[in-house]
């Protein structure tokens, strides 16, 4: 490093936003994700002992994907490098490799490469790393907001262990609001930054566990705000509000706010008022409600209130859970409106939600009845001296592809759980059913 590099390096982290200034150097700084990297964990242990094998860590922005990158970076003996997926091309790639082979040969020294945002390499830029990940050349470290499971190859994610992270919650970004309020060094503590308790608890609740954004919203108050006569710069909510250009409203997603307007959304969609669903789900968008979270209740009521009257329904709910993973805000809100709208437009049926409650009920109050032997499994060795299959009449051989045959065990003969109601499709499947069993 030359003496201009060194004079740049220290430019930027000065001029650095205070999101990056504030990025932990530590493991013991890191904030949340306790779940992996709390103290005692596996990848807490691998870091710690500089034994680190290829990992892929999977989450929403914000939540610190590359500070436990940067982490691992400052504790490794190893030789680190970072590319960038949206930059970053085969040639890169081929320096870094060679790199690594140099590393390892002349000085025994392992290369681990932080891959940012891997899910943008193509088929064939992953591949290339393969044999290099797996000869052990390079210890591979890929970030990525999109589901690995869908956006890297099978070979890397074989040869990778992935760690989720979840968004932080709420405390974990107003701790790190605190810290770079206090922090002289990094942070503005030297501004003598003042923040009201109701404008931290807004800035970590509407940012949606997105440490960033809260804290590119503080530094931006505490830059833009006159100083007082006391001298001091004073982040009121009015001022958090102006700087993430959002007001607060009255939504606590831990008190009974929440659960009253999740319980409102839910009951609208099941009391076919789309109207009301799609007013609560603003509510819930506005205040920065967990997406999945929403996903999750429209599909739930998609199967618990809709049902067989329009099987469609799920897939249309499931469908958006999915996409709103893949797409994020601001653009999930279209894909959950769809989705709310017509879980609320179709016509409800509760029966299938009765026939198993209903079944749960009888299994859980008696004594686990023998299967019928005809339904038996009659594959494997043995069983057909048992009985085990005989008899059984095969559906498709007969007319209708229907045929009657005992089903239910003994004890249970004559149960019915299932009672399709004249819903929707629902009174479809019901005359279906009324032909096949008639006389």
């Amino acid at each position: 490093m030359d003496l201009f590099d060194y004079m740049r390096e220290n430019t930027q982290a000065k001029e650095a936003p205070l999101a990056a200034r504030m990025r932990p150097a530590s493991l013991e700084e890191i904030v949340g994700q306790k779940h992996i990297i709390g103290k005692g964990t596996l990848l807490y242990r691998a870091i710690a002992a500089d034994k680190l094998s290829s990992i892929l860590l999977y989450g929403p922005p914000g939540t610190g994907k590359t500070t436990i990158a940067k982490v691992i970076a400052n504790t490794t003996k190893a030789a680190f490098t970072q590319i960038n997926a949206t930059s970053a091309g085969k040639k890169d790639m081929e320096e870094v490799v060679a790199k690594a082979k140099d590393n390892l040969g002349m000085f025994r020294k392992k290369t681990i490469l932080f891959i940012d945002e891997i899910h943008r390499f193509n088929k064939g830029q992953q591949d290339y790393l393969l044999p290099f990940v797996e000869d052990g050349t390079i210890i591979l470290i890929g970030a990525t907001t999109e589901n690995p499971y869908f956006e890297v190859n099978g070979a890397l994610l074989s040869r990778s262990v992935i760690f989720q992270l979840k968004s932080l919650t709420a405390g974990d970004v107003k701790e790190l609001l605190l810290r770079a309020i206090t922090d002289k060094e990094r942070g503005l503590g030297a501004l003598s930054v003042e923040a009201d308790d109701d404008a931290l608890e807004f800035l970590a609740d509407i940012c949606g566990g997105d440490a960033r954004s809260a804290l590119n919203a503080l530094e931006l108050g505490a830059l833009s705000t006159s100083r007082g006569e006391d001298g001091h710069i004073r982040i009121t909510l009015d001022v958090a509000q102006e700087c993430i250009q959002k007001r607060a409203i009255l939504y606590d997603k831990t008190g009974d706010n929440h659960y009253d307007t999740i319980s409102a959304f839910i009951k609208s969609m099941r009391g076919s008022d789309p109207d009301a669903a799609v007013y609560y789900l603003a509510r819930m968008l506005y205040a920065g409600e967990d997406i999945k979270f929403i996903a999750r209740r429209i599909m739930i009521c998609a199967s618990e209130d809709v049902g067989n009257a329009d099987p469609q329904a799920l897939q249309v709910a499931v469908s958006a859970s999915l996409a709103v993973e893949r797409v994020g805000m601001p653009e999930a809100q279209l894909i959950l409106s769809q989705a709310a709208i017509y879980v609320a437009s179709a016509p409800k049926s509760n029966a299938c939600t009765l026939a198993i409650g209903a079944a749960m009920d009888r299994v859980g109050s008696e004594k686990i009845k023998t299967v019928p032997p005809h339904l038996k499994d009659s594959h494997y060795r043995g069983s057909r001296e048992l009985g085990h299959g005989l008899d059984y009449k095969y559906a498709h051989d007969f007319p209708n592809h229907y045929v009657r045959q005992q089903y239910l065990p003994d004890e249970v003969i004559g149960s019915v759980f299932y009672r399709p109601t004249e819903q929707g499709y629902e009174g479809t499947i019901k005359e279906w059913l009324e032909w096949l069993k008639k006389d």
